[in-house]
């Protein structure tokens, strides 16, 4: 819900931050770009004061009171967090409308709100702004938190959002903070992976690239890959079979977005392999999720899911899935499953990730300063794609890639996927 009730111009604001929700090349850029925007404002007199605070591991530390104030004497060396991965405060997953989750945890008391918790703490901490650094789930918090603030205690504490997730499926956000880092980092990722299909013969590697519900980064990291791989030389003979530019392609992209034939698939890729002697697959692990879950309640299975109530995808293991019924059908000797994504998404933000950050940290912190609460990015649904404060209630994840696009098609044409 977004608060214009009032100007922080010419106040001494207190500014918290948290980072929450899994890792993205983007939270430690995030935290020292809004830092320097901050200390901006300061220097050129929009503000008459400053403190920043930080909340320790996400939500958590705000339930809890974890928390620091970063020393004025710390401030001018605050950019060199522009070039570390990961996160300088620490994340967790928590959903502050969950109480029974949070209760458990022991983040509040039986009996408690965590929402009530959670305000009290940033009324406490005499908290003006706080900067919500983190994915669908972690904005959605924090517009229920904004909205909770504003209802029950008249909008004193203005909540920016920062949209971090390498998944690039937040409604209406253009782009997502860490996206194009991760799908570069995971290219880098498999072209080393992709040496080992020379390790045995009718090898089948298949890539498990993060992504729930969109194949954005499946996508673009099999085009970012598919870069390195047209940049490379390879020798003019034939007779280095597994030297050769087809050996080290992409044969198949699965994405949650297109509907899998397995069956299809299999009778393809069979023909690739008895000709190349390998097959290489990107898929997304969210792909085939619906079918084995299927599989699973018929059989009686409990389905894992996290806080949120998303299926646990390291628990039913789609690779193992893949892996099993695929090689069966190309008639591979030896399969490996290798997942990029926690090495992706530890990265630091690339130079095109630490623009984009510094331009909404910019807007978002003049927005702040002027009341209005919301989620920094470009918003799709206005016209020229401004950077704005987008409005709370229109912030949604489960954005699915655009499988029309131009490049993705000429791609799949070009694998022979289509």
């Amino acid at each position: 819900m977004t608060d214009s009730s009032s100007s922080l111009a010419g106040k001494h604001v207190y500014v918290a931050m948290l980072t929450a929700g899994g890792l993205a090349p983007c939270l430690s850029s995030s935290i020292a770009q809004l830092s320097v925007y901050w200390i901006a404002a300061l220097k050129e007199g929009k503000i008459s004061g400053l403190t920043l605070r930080m909340y320790r591991a996400g939500y958590k530390g705000l339930l809890t009171g974890d928390s620091f104030v970063l020393d004025e004497k710390e401030w001018e060396d605050i950019e060199s967090l522009n070039f570390l991965g990961g996160s300088p405060i620490g994340n967790s997953r928590v959903k502050l409308t969950n109480e029974k989750d949070c209760i458990a945890k022991g983040y509040v008391k039986e009996g408690d709100t965590p929402l009530e918790v959670a305000s009290q703490q940033l009324l406490k901490d005499k908290v003006h702004v706080l900067h919500t650094i983190g994915g669908d789930d972690t904005n959605t918090q924090a517009a229920s938190l904004s909205k909770y603030l504003f209802e029950k205690h008249h909008g004193k504490v203005v909540v920016v959002g920062m949209p971090k997730t390498i998944d690039n499926d937040v409604y209406p956000i253009v782009q997502t903070f860490g996206a194009n880092t991760a799908a570069i980092q995971g290219a880098q990722f498999f072209a080393n992976v992709v040496n080992e299909a020379t390790a045995n013969p009718r090898m089948l590697v298949l890539h498990e690239v993060m992504g729930r519900d969109s194949g954005y980064l499946t996508a673009a990291t099999a085009a970012e890959y598919r870069k390195i791989l047209a940049a490379q030389t390879f020798p003019a003979s034939t007779a280095f079979k597994f030297c050769v530019r087809n050996s080290r392609d992409i044969h198949a992209i699965w994405i949650p977005e297109i509907q899998l034939d397995l069956l299809a698939e299999g009778a393809r890729l069979k023909k690739l392999m008895d000709e190349y002697g390998c097959i290489n697959v990107f898929f997304g692990e969210g792909t085939g999720v619906q079918e084995i879950v299927k599989d699973m309640e018929a059989n009686g299975e409990e389905v894992p899911r996290d806080a949120f109530g998303h299926v646990s995808l390291a628990k039913i293991n789609p690779g193992k899935y893949f892996s099993t019924h695929l090689a069966k059908a190309i008639e591979a000797d030896k399969v490996i499953v290798q997942k990029s994504g926690y090495f992706a998404r530890s990265a630091a933000a690339n130079e095109f990730d630490r623009d984009l950050i510094g331009k909404c940290a910019e807007v978002g912190v003049q927005c702040a300063i002027d009341g209005v609460s919301g989620c920094m990015g470009q918003d799709e649904d206005k016209e020229g794609t401004p950077i704005r404060a987008i409005e709370f209630e229109r912030i949604k994840g489960g954005k699915p890639f655009d499988i029309k696009q131009d490049w993705f098609q000429q791609m799949l044409t070009e694998i022979g996927q289509v």
